[in-house]
């Protein structure tokens, strides 16, 4: 099992566009990946599961894989969610 620690800076925080390039994303592995966030843990493999989270920008969530290919799942994964899911904004 390996885990990271993430702080989301993404505007709007996990709303459906970034959860749905999230998850489409998490699929794709064999491991079982879930957030964590406060003492509520969701499948980052589903859509409702993760919105259900409701992960607002600023919030700390930790990324845990854990299979055959966690490794590899926990860095692709966290660098997506560093770089903000696709989710682009115009600041003011």
């Amino acid at each position: 099992m390996v885990s990271n620690k993430l702080i989301i800076d993404i505007p709007a925080g996990l709303h459906l566009r970034p959860i749905s390039v999230l998850c489409n994303r998490s699929i794709d592995f064999k491991s079982t990946i879930t957030i964590v966030i406060g003492d509520k843990s969701v499948n980052a493999k589903s859509v409702l599961g993760v919105l259900s989270a409701c992960v607002k920008h600023g919030d700390e969530i930790e990324l845990v894989c854990e299979g055959p290919d966690e490794v590899e799942a926990l860095t692709i994964l966290s660098n997506m969610i560093r770089c903000g899911l696709g989710d682009e904004f115009i600041k003011k």
